[in-house]
């Protein structure tokens, strides 16, 4: 699967996930696009767009979209906030679908 991390997700992440084609919004020259053109854009090359952007889903049409989505809802994108959460992200990645949002609490 083809994942893509946010802005402001650590690029460390991608390590935690080495089955998977992983790649950073900076590693692609996406930074500062707006989250419509980078969802498009992602939607283009990606399986799956990661990101803690809560506010994502009330921002944007997903279902427009052909790239899924996972929201990791942590304080901050720390990693160390973030790595507890990599086992239940590698079971959504499973079973996750074109245009689903999940969210990770």
């Amino acid at each position: 699967m083809r994942l893509l991390l946010d802005e402001c997700v650590p690029r460390v992440l991608c390590a935690d996930f080495p089955e998977h084609f992983c790649r950073t919004v900076s590693q692609m020259r996406w930074r500062g696009l707006s989250n419509g053109a980078l969802l498009a854009r992602a939607g283009e090359e990606f399986d799956v767009f990661i990101t803690v952007d809560r506010n994502l889903r009330h921002q944007q049409n997903l279902k427009k979209l052909p790239i899924a989505i996972i929201v990791v809802h942590v304080r901050n994108n720390d990693y160390d906030l973030l790595r507890p959460f990599v086992p239940r992200m590698h079971d959504v990645l499973q079973r996750i679908e074109p245009r689903e949002l999940v969210l990770i609490e």
